[in-house]
Protein backbone atom coordinates (compact mmCIF):
# COMPACT_ATOMS: atom_id res chain seq x y z
CA UNK A 1 0.00 0.00 0.00
CA UNK A 2 2.87 2.42 0.52
CA UNK A 3 4.51 1.92 -2.63
CA UNK A 4 1.26 2.23 -4.45
CA UNK A 5 0.49 5.46 -2.15
CA UNK A 6 4.02 6.99 -3.50
CA UNK A 7 4.08 5.81 -6.65
CA UNK A 8 0.15 6.17 -7.72
CA UNK A 9 0.11 2.88 -9.48
CA UNK A 10 -3.64 2.99 -8.58
CA UNK A 11 -6.03 5.87 -7.86
CA UNK A 12 -5.16 6.47 -3.73
CA UNK A 13 -8.71 5.47 -2.90
CA UNK A 14 -8.62 2.03 -4.61
CA UNK A 15 -5.10 1.10 -2.48
CA UNK A 16 -7.21 1.90 0.38
CA UNK A 17 -9.73 -1.13 -0.38
CA UNK A 18 -7.04 -3.07 -0.23
CA UNK A 19 -7.14 -4.19 3.96
CA UNK A 20 -11.08 -5.45 3.33
CA UNK A 21 -9.39 -8.41 1.10
CA UNK A 22 -6.26 -9.09 1.98
CA UNK A 23 -6.39 -8.87 5.78
CA UNK A 24 -9.27 -11.94 6.29
CA UNK A 25 -7.13 -13.85 3.70
CA UNK A 26 -3.85 -13.11 5.42
CA UNK A 27 -5.79 -14.03 9.04
CA UNK A 28 -5.02 -10.53 10.47
CA UNK A 29 -8.03 -9.22 10.89
CA UNK A 30 -12.07 -10.44 10.23
CA UNK A 31 -13.87 -8.96 7.57
CA UNK A 32 -16.28 -7.13 10.09
CA UNK A 33 -13.49 -5.43 12.14
CA UNK A 34 -11.34 -4.37 8.45
CA UNK A 35 -14.67 -3.18 7.29
CA UNK A 36 -15.70 -1.36 10.68
CA UNK A 37 -12.70 1.05 10.00
CA UNK A 38 -14.07 2.72 6.75
CA UNK A 39 -16.64 4.92 8.98
CA UNK A 40 -15.70 5.91 12.39
CA UNK A 41 -16.12 8.70 13.93
CA UNK A 42 -13.13 10.88 12.40
CA UNK A 43 -14.69 9.76 8.60
CA UNK A 44 -18.24 11.23 9.74
CA UNK A 45 -16.29 14.11 11.20
CA UNK A 46 -14.88 15.17 7.88
CA UNK A 47 -18.21 14.23 6.17
CA UNK A 48 -19.89 16.99 8.34
CA UNK A 49 -17.45 19.63 8.01
CA UNK A 50 -17.35 19.27 3.94
CA UNK A 51 -20.89 19.68 3.50
CA UNK A 52 -21.05 23.73 5.80
CA UNK A 53 -18.11 23.97 3.44
CA UNK A 54 -19.96 23.10 0.39
CA UNK A 55 -22.88 24.93 1.59
CA UNK A 56 -20.65 27.44 2.19
CA UNK A 57 -19.17 27.88 -1.56
CA UNK A 58 -22.30 27.11 -2.64
CA UNK A 59 -24.00 30.36 -1.83
CA UNK A 60 -21.02 32.31 -2.44
CA UNK A 61 -20.34 32.98 1.15
CA UNK A 62 -16.36 32.57 1.03
CA UNK A 63 -16.00 35.10 -1.71
CA UNK A 64 -17.80 38.04 0.10
CA UNK A 65 -15.59 37.28 2.75
CA UNK A 66 -12.61 37.38 0.88
CA UNK A 67 -13.44 40.74 -1.63
CA UNK A 68 -14.31 42.71 1.75
CA UNK A 69 -10.86 41.62 3.32
CA UNK A 70 -9.24 42.91 0.57
CA UNK A 71 -11.35 46.44 0.41
CA UNK A 72 -10.23 46.98 3.67
CA UNK A 73 -6.56 46.00 3.21
CA UNK A 74 -6.33 47.74 0.14
CA UNK A 75 -3.89 47.24 -2.81
CA UNK A 76 0.14 48.54 -1.96
CA UNK A 77 2.10 46.02 -2.93
CA UNK A 78 2.99 44.22 0.62
CA UNK A 79 -0.54 44.80 2.07
CA UNK A 80 -1.78 43.23 -0.98
CA UNK A 81 0.16 40.56 -0.39
CA UNK A 82 -0.66 40.17 3.11
CA UNK A 83 -4.46 40.80 2.12
CA UNK A 84 -4.41 37.47 -0.08
CA UNK A 85 -2.56 35.22 2.05
CA UNK A 86 -4.69 36.54 5.57
CA UNK A 87 -7.73 35.85 3.63
CA UNK A 88 -6.85 32.60 1.95
CA UNK A 89 -5.50 30.84 4.96
CA UNK A 90 -8.44 32.15 6.98
CA UNK A 91 -10.93 30.47 4.10
CA UNK A 92 -8.67 27.46 4.16
CA UNK A 93 -9.58 26.91 7.74
CA UNK A 94 -12.83 26.03 7.18
CA UNK A 95 -13.16 25.01 3.39
CA UNK A 96 -10.39 22.72 1.71
CA UNK A 97 -7.16 24.03 0.50
CA UNK A 98 -8.07 23.26 -3.25
CA UNK A 99 -11.19 25.02 -3.14
CA UNK A 100 -9.65 27.96 -1.47
CA UNK A 101 -6.81 28.30 -4.10
CA UNK A 102 -9.15 27.75 -7.18
CA UNK A 103 -11.29 30.66 -5.97
CA UNK A 104 -8.57 32.69 -4.68
CA UNK A 105 -5.94 33.04 -7.57
CA UNK A 106 -8.03 34.08 -10.48
CA UNK A 107 -9.10 37.00 -7.89
CA UNK A 108 -5.49 37.84 -7.27
CA UNK A 109 -4.65 37.14 -10.98
CA UNK A 110 -7.62 40.03 -11.77
CA UNK A 111 -5.96 42.94 -9.42
CA UNK A 112 -2.95 42.02 -10.68
CA UNK A 113 -3.70 42.58 -14.24
CA UNK A 114 -5.71 45.78 -13.45
CA UNK A 115 -2.30 47.13 -11.76
CA UNK A 116 -0.33 46.49 -15.31
CA UNK A 117 -2.86 47.65 -17.36
CA UNK A 118 -3.28 50.66 -14.65
CA UNK A 119 0.75 51.37 -14.83
CA UNK A 120 0.44 51.24 -18.85
CA UNK A 121 -2.04 53.99 -19.23
CA UNK A 122 -0.43 56.38 -16.73
CA UNK A 123 2.77 55.82 -18.25
CA UNK A 124 1.19 56.66 -21.91
CA UNK A 125 -0.43 59.76 -20.45
CA UNK A 126 3.17 60.60 -19.04
CA UNK A 127 4.22 60.56 -22.71
CA UNK A 128 1.30 62.46 -24.36
CA UNK A 129 1.96 65.36 -21.80
CA UNK A 130 5.76 65.29 -22.53
CA UNK A 131 5.45 65.24 -26.70
CA UNK A 132 3.03 68.09 -26.67
CA UNK A 133 5.64 70.39 -24.51
CA UNK A 134 8.35 69.16 -26.42
CA UNK A 135 6.36 69.61 -30.01
CA UNK A 136 9.81 72.01 -31.22
CA UNK A 137 12.89 69.58 -30.74
CA UNK A 138 15.11 72.64 -31.07
CA UNK A 139 13.39 75.68 -29.43
CA UNK A 140 15.25 78.40 -30.92
CA UNK A 141 15.07 77.15 -34.52
CA UNK A 142 11.49 78.68 -35.23
CA UNK A 143 12.72 81.77 -33.52
CA UNK A 144 15.89 82.13 -35.70
CA UNK A 145 13.50 81.10 -38.99
CA UNK A 146 11.45 84.05 -38.27
CA UNK A 147 13.86 86.76 -37.51
CA UNK A 148 16.50 85.95 -40.10
CA UNK A 149 15.96 87.55 -43.46
CA UNK A 150 16.50 85.52 -46.16
CA UNK A 151 17.84 86.14 -49.49
CA UNK A 152 17.69 84.94 -52.84
CA UNK A 153 20.74 82.67 -54.31
CA UNK A 154 22.08 84.98 -57.04
CA UNK A 155 22.27 87.94 -54.21
CA UNK A 156 25.53 88.77 -52.45
CA UNK A 157 25.30 89.31 -48.89
CA UNK A 158 28.42 90.51 -46.85
CA UNK A 159 27.07 88.82 -43.71
CA UNK A 160 27.38 85.42 -45.63
CA UNK A 161 30.86 83.74 -46.11
CA UNK A 162 30.35 82.64 -49.80
CA UNK A 163 33.65 79.75 -48.87
CA UNK A 164 31.05 77.76 -47.01
CA UNK A 165 28.61 77.15 -49.54
CA UNK A 166 28.48 74.08 -51.57
CA UNK A 167 29.18 74.39 -54.91
CA UNK A 168 27.17 72.10 -56.94
CA UNK A 169 23.97 73.40 -54.65
CA UNK A 170 23.67 76.71 -52.95
CA UNK A 171 21.79 76.56 -49.31
CA UNK A 172 19.55 79.20 -48.15
CA UNK A 173 19.52 79.74 -44.22
CA UNK A 174 16.06 77.81 -44.15
CA UNK A 175 17.03 74.68 -45.38
CA UNK A 176 20.08 73.51 -43.42
CA UNK A 177 17.73 74.79 -40.48
CA UNK A 178 15.36 72.41 -41.40
CA UNK A 179 17.84 69.90 -41.84
CA UNK A 180 19.02 70.01 -38.39
CA UNK A 181 15.50 70.20 -37.50
CA UNK A 182 14.82 67.07 -38.46
CA UNK A 183 17.91 65.34 -37.48
CA UNK A 184 16.91 66.21 -33.79
CA UNK A 185 13.55 65.02 -34.24
CA UNK A 186 13.99 61.84 -35.51
CA UNK A 187 17.22 61.83 -32.52
CA UNK A 188 15.07 62.09 -29.92
CA UNK A 189 11.94 59.74 -31.48
CA UNK A 190 14.92 56.95 -31.12
CA UNK A 191 15.84 57.73 -27.86
CA UNK A 192 12.22 58.25 -26.70
CA UNK A 193 11.65 54.60 -28.63
CA UNK A 194 14.76 53.31 -27.01
CA UNK A 195 13.50 54.65 -23.46
CA UNK A 196 9.98 53.69 -23.41
CA UNK A 197 10.91 50.44 -24.18
CA UNK A 198 13.70 49.62 -21.94
CA UNK A 199 10.48 50.75 -19.41
CA UNK A 200 8.43 48.81 -20.74
CA UNK A 201 10.69 45.81 -20.59
CA UNK A 202 11.06 46.87 -16.75
CA UNK A 203 7.36 47.17 -15.91
CA UNK A 204 6.49 43.38 -17.86
CA UNK A 205 9.71 41.72 -15.80
CA UNK A 206 8.17 43.85 -12.53
CA UNK A 207 4.85 42.50 -13.48
CA UNK A 208 6.12 38.78 -13.87
CA UNK A 209 7.67 38.70 -10.32
CA UNK A 210 4.58 40.51 -8.50
CA UNK A 211 2.26 37.60 -10.63
CA UNK A 212 4.72 34.91 -9.27
CA UNK A 213 5.01 36.44 -5.68
CA UNK A 214 0.91 36.62 -5.67
CA UNK A 215 0.09 32.98 -6.89
CA UNK A 216 2.96 31.54 -4.36
CA UNK A 217 1.71 33.87 -1.57
CA UNK A 218 -1.96 31.75 -2.39
CA UNK A 219 -1.26 28.45 -2.54
CA UNK A 220 1.53 28.72 0.19
CA UNK A 221 -1.00 30.09 2.76
CA UNK A 222 -3.83 27.57 1.45
CA UNK A 223 -1.81 24.99 2.85
CA UNK A 224 -0.77 26.93 6.13
CA UNK A 225 -4.05 27.85 6.86
CA UNK A 226 -4.81 24.12 6.81
CA UNK A 227 -3.07 23.43 9.38
CA UNK A 228 -4.96 25.88 12.20
CA UNK A 229 -8.21 23.42 12.82
CA UNK A 230 -9.08 19.83 13.13
CA UNK A 231 -11.20 19.82 10.22
CA UNK A 232 -9.08 21.91 7.49
CA UNK A 233 -6.95 19.65 6.22
CA UNK A 234 -7.16 15.87 5.83
CA UNK A 235 -3.81 14.97 8.11
CA UNK A 236 -5.30 16.56 11.07
CA UNK A 237 -8.39 14.31 10.98
CA UNK A 238 -6.02 11.16 10.39
CA UNK A 239 -3.85 12.11 13.33
CA UNK A 240 -7.14 12.36 15.46
CA UNK A 241 -8.25 8.81 14.30
CA UNK A 242 -4.91 7.31 14.63
CA UNK A 243 -4.70 8.71 18.36
CA UNK A 244 -8.41 7.32 19.26
CA UNK A 245 -7.24 4.10 17.36
CA UNK A 246 -3.90 3.32 18.86
CA UNK A 247 -4.61 4.95 22.42
CA UNK A 248 -7.91 4.48 23.32
CA UNK A 249 -7.78 5.96 27.00
CA UNK A 250 -6.27 9.27 25.58
CA UNK A 251 -9.32 11.22 27.58
CA UNK A 252 -10.01 12.70 23.76
CA UNK A 253 -6.90 15.33 24.38
CA UNK A 254 -7.17 16.05 20.63
CA UNK A 255 -10.40 17.61 20.04
CA UNK A 256 -10.91 21.01 17.98
CA UNK A 257 -10.79 23.29 20.90
CA UNK A 258 -7.11 21.37 22.14
CA UNK A 259 -6.40 21.62 18.15
CA UNK A 260 -7.04 24.93 17.70
CA UNK A 261 -5.07 26.27 20.73
CA UNK A 262 -2.11 24.56 19.84
CA UNK A 263 -1.93 25.03 15.92
CA UNK A 264 -3.55 28.66 15.38
CA UNK A 265 -0.46 30.51 16.86
CA UNK A 266 1.67 28.26 14.89
CA UNK A 267 -0.15 29.25 11.87
CA UNK A 268 -0.11 32.85 12.83
CA UNK A 269 3.55 32.90 13.33
CA UNK A 270 4.74 30.51 10.07
CA UNK A 271 2.24 32.90 8.08
CA UNK A 272 3.84 35.93 9.01
CA UNK A 273 7.32 34.45 8.38
CA UNK A 274 5.92 33.23 5.27
CA UNK A 275 4.94 36.55 4.31
CA UNK A 276 7.83 38.20 5.08
CA UNK A 277 9.93 35.64 2.81
CA UNK A 278 7.96 36.31 -0.01
CA UNK A 279 7.47 40.25 -0.07
CA UNK A 280 11.94 39.98 0.38
CA UNK A 281 11.58 37.46 -2.75
CA UNK A 282 9.58 39.19 -5.20
CA UNK A 283 9.26 42.69 -4.28
CA UNK A 284 12.62 43.61 -3.03
CA UNK A 285 14.08 45.03 0.33
CA UNK A 286 12.81 48.70 -0.39
CA UNK A 287 10.15 48.04 2.51
CA UNK A 288 9.20 51.75 1.98
CA UNK A 289 7.58 51.85 -0.94
CA UNK A 290 6.21 48.50 -0.80
CA UNK A 291 3.69 50.03 2.29
CA UNK A 292 2.84 52.90 -0.30
CA UNK A 293 5.04 55.16 1.90
CA UNK A 294 6.06 58.33 -0.69
CA UNK A 295 4.30 57.68 -3.47
CA UNK A 296 4.00 59.42 -6.91
CA UNK A 297 0.56 60.70 -8.51
CA UNK A 298 1.12 58.16 -10.72
CA UNK A 299 1.77 55.09 -8.36
CA UNK A 300 -1.38 56.51 -6.64
CA UNK A 301 -3.87 56.00 -10.04
CA UNK A 302 -2.50 52.84 -10.88
CA UNK A 303 -3.73 51.77 -6.92
CA UNK A 304 -6.60 53.75 -7.40
CA UNK A 305 -7.64 51.55 -10.52
CA UNK A 306 -6.94 48.12 -9.25
CA UNK A 307 -8.87 48.56 -6.07
CA UNK A 308 -12.12 49.37 -8.61
CA UNK A 309 -11.33 46.09 -9.73
CA UNK A 310 -12.39 44.55 -6.21
CA UNK A 311 -15.11 47.43 -5.40
CA UNK A 312 -16.51 45.92 -8.98
CA UNK A 313 -16.50 42.37 -8.29
CA UNK A 314 -18.12 43.24 -4.77
CA UNK A 315 -20.95 45.34 -5.98
CA UNK A 316 -21.78 42.01 -8.38
CA UNK A 317 -22.34 40.34 -5.68
CA UNK A 318 -24.93 42.34 -4.29
CA UNK A 319 -26.28 42.67 -0.88
CA UNK A 320 -26.39 39.67 0.94
CA UNK A 321 -29.14 37.02 0.79
CA UNK A 322 -31.58 35.52 3.17
CA UNK A 323 -29.27 32.23 2.14
CA UNK A 324 -26.17 33.97 3.16
CA UNK A 325 -27.16 34.93 6.75
CA UNK A 326 -28.57 31.86 7.05
CA UNK A 327 -25.07 29.94 5.39
CA UNK A 328 -23.47 32.81 7.87
CA UNK A 329 -24.98 31.96 11.15
CA UNK A 330 -24.90 27.98 10.79
CA UNK A 331 -21.16 28.15 10.30
CA UNK A 332 -20.89 30.34 13.32
CA UNK A 333 -22.95 28.03 15.50
CA UNK A 334 -20.68 24.84 14.00
CA UNK A 335 -17.61 27.02 15.42
CA UNK A 336 -18.81 28.38 18.83
CA UNK A 337 -20.46 24.49 19.74
CA UNK A 338 -17.25 23.20 18.40
CA UNK A 339 -15.30 24.91 20.89
CA UNK A 340 -17.59 24.93 23.72
CA UNK A 341 -17.97 21.51 23.58
CA UNK A 342 -15.21 20.66 25.35
CA UNK A 343 -12.99 23.71 25.90
CA UNK A 344 -10.66 21.98 28.72
CA UNK A 345 -10.60 24.49 30.54
CA UNK A 346 -14.32 24.40 31.97
CA UNK A 347 -16.90 21.57 31.53
CA UNK A 348 -18.80 21.97 28.37
CA UNK A 349 -22.13 21.11 27.24
CA UNK A 350 -21.68 18.56 26.11
CA UNK A 351 -20.55 17.32 29.47
CA UNK A 352 -23.10 18.90 31.37
CA UNK A 353 -25.78 17.75 29.35
CA UNK A 354 -24.59 14.59 27.21
CA UNK A 355 -21.67 12.53 28.18
CA UNK A 356 -21.97 10.89 32.18
CA UNK A 357 -19.85 8.11 33.86
CA UNK A 358 -16.96 9.33 31.98
CA UNK A 359 -17.76 8.07 28.84
CA UNK A 360 -18.36 10.32 25.68
CA UNK A 361 -21.29 9.94 23.74
CA UNK A 362 -21.50 13.41 21.83
CA UNK A 363 -18.26 14.42 19.93
CA UNK A 364 -17.11 17.03 17.23
CA UNK A 365 -18.36 14.93 14.45
CA UNK A 366 -21.84 14.99 16.27
CA UNK A 367 -21.83 18.58 15.89
CA UNK A 368 -20.60 18.73 12.57
CA UNK A 369 -23.28 16.14 11.39
CA UNK A 370 -26.25 18.16 13.32
CA UNK A 371 -25.20 21.33 11.52
CA UNK A 372 -25.23 19.77 8.07
CA UNK A 373 -28.25 18.84 8.98
CA UNK A 374 -29.89 21.57 9.59
CA UNK A 375 -28.27 22.75 6.08
CA UNK A 376 -30.71 20.57 4.00
CA UNK A 377 -33.49 21.70 6.82
CA UNK A 378 -33.44 25.30 6.23
CA UNK A 379 -34.93 27.21 3.63
CA UNK A 380 -32.97 29.07 1.26
CA UNK A 381 -35.39 31.96 0.69
CA UNK A 382 -38.28 33.37 2.78
CA UNK A 383 -41.79 30.96 1.76
CA UNK A 384 -43.84 32.92 -0.97
CA UNK A 385 -47.12 32.92 -1.69
CA UNK A 386 -48.56 32.53 -5.71
CA UNK A 387 -51.80 32.06 -6.89
CA UNK A 388 -52.87 31.34 -3.22
CA UNK A 389 -50.91 28.40 -2.84
CA UNK A 390 -47.51 28.45 -0.68
CA UNK A 391 -44.91 27.55 -2.45
CA UNK A 392 -42.16 25.85 -0.63
CA UNK A 393 -38.39 27.37 -1.14
CA UNK A 394 -35.58 25.19 -1.51
CA UNK A 395 -33.03 23.82 1.48
CA UNK A 396 -29.54 25.35 1.28
CA UNK A 397 -28.17 22.40 0.72
CA UNK A 398 -29.90 19.73 -1.63
CA UNK A 399 -28.10 16.31 -2.55
CA UNK A 400 -27.20 16.46 -6.41
CA UNK A 401 -25.03 19.70 -5.03
CA UNK A 402 -22.88 17.55 -2.26
CA UNK A 403 -22.95 14.43 -5.22
CA UNK A 404 -20.83 16.32 -7.48
CA UNK A 405 -18.90 18.37 -4.92
CA UNK A 406 -18.21 16.07 -1.78
CA UNK A 407 -14.50 14.06 -2.49
CA UNK A 408 -15.53 10.66 -1.70
CA UNK A 409 -12.08 9.31 -2.39
CA UNK A 410 -10.80 10.89 0.91
CA UNK A 411 -13.34 9.09 2.80
CA UNK A 412 -11.86 5.61 1.51
CA UNK A 413 -8.88 6.89 1.89
CA UNK A 414 -9.37 7.66 5.82
CA UNK A 415 -10.69 4.44 6.07
CA UNK A 416 -7.49 2.48 4.40
CA UNK A 417 -5.36 4.31 6.68
CA UNK A 418 -7.37 3.48 9.79
CA UNK A 419 -7.68 -0.03 8.72
CA UNK A 420 -3.76 -0.24 7.95
CA UNK A 421 -2.86 1.16 11.63
CA UNK A 422 -5.00 -1.40 12.95
CA UNK A 423 -3.59 -4.11 10.92
CA UNK A 424 -0.41 -3.09 11.79
CA UNK A 425 -1.30 -2.75 15.37
CA UNK A 426 -3.17 -6.22 15.31
CA UNK A 427 -0.11 -8.20 13.63
CA UNK A 428 2.74 -6.61 15.80
CA UNK A 429 4.28 -4.45 12.51
CA UNK A 430 4.55 -1.72 14.68
CA UNK A 431 6.01 -2.84 17.67
CA UNK A 432 8.61 -4.54 15.50
CA UNK A 433 9.06 -1.26 13.56
CA UNK A 434 9.44 0.60 16.77
CA UNK A 435 11.85 -1.64 18.51
CA UNK A 436 14.08 -1.04 15.72
CA UNK A 437 14.08 2.74 16.20
CA UNK A 438 14.99 2.40 20.19
CA UNK A 439 18.76 3.77 19.11
CA UNK A 440 16.68 6.84 19.05
CA UNK A 441 16.23 7.05 23.05
CA UNK A 442 19.95 8.27 23.47
CA UNK A 443 19.13 11.53 21.02
CA UNK A 444 17.59 14.68 23.28
CA UNK A 445 13.61 14.81 22.49
CA UNK A 446 14.30 17.67 20.58
CA UNK A 447 16.85 16.53 18.19
CA UNK A 448 13.87 13.60 17.60
CA UNK A 449 11.38 15.84 16.99
CA UNK A 450 12.96 18.20 14.61
CA UNK A 451 14.81 15.40 12.82
CA UNK A 452 11.21 13.48 12.29
CA UNK A 453 9.72 17.22 10.98
CA UNK A 454 12.46 17.34 8.19
CA UNK A 455 12.26 13.52 7.33
CA UNK A 456 7.83 13.78 6.82
CA UNK A 457 8.53 17.44 5.42
CA UNK A 458 10.93 16.16 2.40
CA UNK A 459 9.12 13.04 2.36
CA UNK A 460 5.33 14.97 1.75
CA UNK A 461 6.94 16.49 -1.52
CA UNK A 462 6.85 13.30 -3.33
CA UNK A 463 3.62 11.95 -1.43
CA UNK A 464 0.19 12.52 -0.48
CA UNK A 465 0.16 14.18 2.62
CA UNK A 466 -2.67 12.04 3.68
CA UNK A 467 -0.25 9.02 2.88
CA UNK A 468 2.85 10.69 4.64
CA UNK A 469 0.69 10.72 7.56
CA UNK A 470 -0.89 7.58 7.27
CA UNK A 471 2.19 5.91 6.62
CA UNK A 472 4.41 7.38 9.38
CA UNK A 473 2.26 7.53 12.63
CA UNK A 474 1.77 4.02 13.48
CA UNK A 475 5.44 3.89 12.71
CA UNK A 476 6.04 6.88 15.26
CA UNK A 477 3.41 5.70 18.33
CA UNK A 478 4.98 2.78 18.18
CA UNK A 479 8.49 4.26 18.56
CA UNK A 480 7.61 6.69 21.37
CA UNK A 481 5.98 3.83 23.21
CA UNK A 482 9.20 1.85 23.25
CA UNK A 483 11.74 5.01 24.13
CA UNK A 484 9.04 6.14 26.82
CA UNK A 485 8.25 9.30 25.08
CA UNK A 486 5.26 11.50 25.36
CA UNK A 487 3.38 10.31 21.64
CA UNK A 488 2.04 13.33 20.88
CA UNK A 489 5.58 15.16 21.11
CA UNK A 490 6.60 13.47 17.73
CA UNK A 491 3.05 12.76 16.54
CA UNK A 492 1.84 16.23 16.37
CA UNK A 493 4.48 18.19 14.65
CA UNK A 494 4.83 15.49 12.46
CA UNK A 495 1.12 15.75 11.26
CA UNK A 496 1.52 19.74 10.63
CA UNK A 497 4.87 18.92 8.52
CA UNK A 498 2.65 16.90 6.61
CA UNK A 499 1.49 20.07 5.17
CA UNK A 500 4.71 21.50 4.35
CA UNK A 501 4.68 20.87 0.96
CA UNK A 502 5.73 24.06 -0.67
CA UNK A 503 8.71 22.88 -3.26
CA UNK A 504 7.25 21.42 -5.76
CA UNK A 505 4.26 21.43 -8.43
CA UNK A 506 2.92 18.08 -7.25
CA UNK A 507 3.04 18.02 -4.17
CA UNK A 508 -0.73 19.42 -3.28
CA UNK A 509 -3.34 20.31 -5.26
CA UNK A 510 -2.94 24.04 -4.55
CA UNK A 511 0.81 24.08 -5.97
CA UNK A 512 -0.88 22.29 -9.04
CA UNK A 513 -3.07 25.23 -9.54
CA UNK A 514 -0.77 27.55 -8.73
CA UNK A 515 1.37 26.26 -11.60
CA UNK A 516 -1.30 26.16 -14.10
CA UNK A 517 -1.75 29.86 -14.38
CA UNK A 518 1.85 29.67 -16.59
CA UNK A 519 3.97 32.35 -14.56
CA UNK A 520 5.61 29.98 -12.51
CA UNK A 521 8.88 27.55 -13.15
CA UNK A 522 9.36 24.98 -11.18
CA UNK A 523 13.04 26.37 -10.23
CA UNK A 524 10.83 29.26 -8.48
CA UNK A 525 8.87 27.33 -6.53
CA UNK A 526 11.80 25.01 -5.50
CA UNK A 527 13.86 27.99 -4.46
CA UNK A 528 11.03 29.75 -2.66
CA UNK A 529 9.64 26.44 -0.94
CA UNK A 530 13.01 25.08 0.08
CA UNK A 531 13.23 28.28 2.66
CA UNK A 532 9.74 28.09 3.56
CA UNK A 533 9.75 24.58 4.35
CA UNK A 534 13.27 25.05 6.86
CA UNK A 535 11.39 28.04 8.03
CA UNK A 536 8.13 25.97 8.85
CA UNK A 537 9.80 22.98 10.19
CA UNK A 538 11.26 25.20 13.14
CA UNK A 539 7.89 26.96 13.55
CA UNK A 540 6.76 23.86 14.46
CA UNK A 541 9.56 22.70 16.40
CA UNK A 542 9.72 26.05 18.32
CA UNK A 543 5.61 25.62 19.26
CA UNK A 544 6.17 22.32 20.44
CA UNK A 545 8.91 23.28 22.62
CA UNK A 546 7.13 26.19 24.30
CA UNK A 547 3.28 26.94 24.42
CA UNK A 548 2.84 23.37 23.07
CA UNK A 549 4.75 21.26 25.65
CA UNK A 550 2.87 22.79 28.49
CA UNK A 551 -0.41 22.70 27.07
CA UNK A 552 -0.39 19.17 26.28
CA UNK A 553 2.30 18.02 29.43
CA UNK A 554 4.44 16.24 26.91
CA UNK A 555 7.37 16.19 29.85
CA UNK A 556 6.02 13.21 31.37
CA UNK A 557 4.86 10.08 30.03
CA UNK A 558 1.12 9.05 30.27
CA UNK A 559 -0.60 6.29 31.47
CA UNK A 560 -2.91 5.98 28.47
CA UNK A 561 0.12 5.33 26.52
CA UNK A 562 0.82 2.34 27.68
CA UNK A 563 -2.57 1.19 26.50
CA UNK A 564 -3.57 -0.47 23.43
CA UNK A 565 -6.28 -0.56 21.26
CA UNK A 566 -6.62 -4.70 21.47
CA UNK A 567 -10.16 -5.79 22.72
Amino acid sequence: MALFWCTEALPLAVTALFPVVLFPMMGIMDSTAACSQYLKDTNMLFIGGMLVAISVEKWNLHKRIALRVLLIVGVKPALLLLGFMIVTAFLSMWITNTATTAMMIPIAQAVIEQLYSSEEKVDELVVDRADKSECQPNGNAKQLTENVKVTPDNEQNGNINQAFEMPEKHLTIEEPIKQEKSATVLEIDLENDKLNKDKQARRLKKHLKLCKGMSLCVCYSASIGGIATLTGTTPNLVMKGQMDELFPGNNNIINFASWFGFSFPTMVLLLALSWIWLQFLFLGTKFKKNFGCGRKPEQKEKEKRAYQVIVSEHKQLGSMSFAEICVLVMFTLLVLLWFLRDPGFMPGWATISFNKGGKEYVTDATVAIFIALMMFIFPSELPSCKNGRIRPPPPLLDWKTVNEKMPWNIVFLLGGGFALAKGSEESGLSTWLGDKLTPLQSIPPVAIALLLCLMVATFTECTSNVATTTLFLPILASMAKVIHLNPLYIMLPCTLSASLAFMLPVATPPNAIAFSYGQLKVVDMARSGFFLNIIGVLVITLAINSWGFYMFDLGTFPTWANSTGKP
